[in-house]
């Protein structure tokens, strides 16, 4: 395992970061901590992943926005509140947008097919990337600092600790994909 990560860590959390992002990124930020990564290594992969998937996410949206918005129904509502929210805050938004859990994908997705302009998104971008990376990043790194604190040596149990964090992150993605399709109850 120590090998795998070592080998291939970088490589997965650049892949993980494009399509997804931060349960990845915190098990990188973990990885940092053990001593299989280095943090800033971490960051940095994570900082180019998020930020060329956003990039071709604008692009495509500023190019192909109507025929692919047509052929994705379930994004026309949120792609219409998330054009409301640009007319009012759009510098914070493109700031910020990948903090919020399930807005990732369709937000720089919907900036492309607004007014914003392409130099400005691509500035502002960066900007929110190298914050994104630097935090979650961060809080991966320092969970182990914590689990370390708490529970002393965690060499023998830090394979659970890593398919603990990517558990919590898939049970995340499977509670988000059932309300998006309608198939849970809303929280009460």
């Amino acid at each position: 395992m120590e090998q795998l990560i070592e080998h291939y860590g970088y490589w997965g959390i650049f892949l993980g970061t494009f399509l997804e992002g931060e349960t990845i990124l915190l098990l990188g930020g973990f990885a940092a901590h053990r001593g299989y990564l280095d943090l800033p290594g971490v960051m940095l992969c994570a900082f180019a992943g998020t930020l060329l998937s956003d990039q071709l996410l604008f692009f495509l949206g500023r190019r192909h926005g109507q025929a692919l918005l047509a052929l994705r129904p379930a994004w026309q509502d949120r792609v219409a509140r998330i054009k409301g929210w640009i007319g009012r805050n759009r510098i914070l938004i493109i700031l910020i947008f990948r903090f919020w859990y399930g807005l990732r994908t369709v937000t720089p997705f919907a900036l492309g097919m607004s007014r914003v302009a392409w130099p400005e998104f691509i500035l502002l971008n960066i900007v929110g990337a190298l914050l994104w990376a630097a935090a979650i990043g961060s809080v991966g790194y320092l969970f182990g600092q914590v689990m370390e604190a708490v529970l002393g040596d965690i060499k023998r149990i830090e394979l659970l600790i890593m398919l603990a964090i990517a558990l919590v992150g898939l049970g995340f993605s499977i509670r988000h994909y059932r309300r998006r399709r309608g198939t849970e109850d809303p929280p009460r």
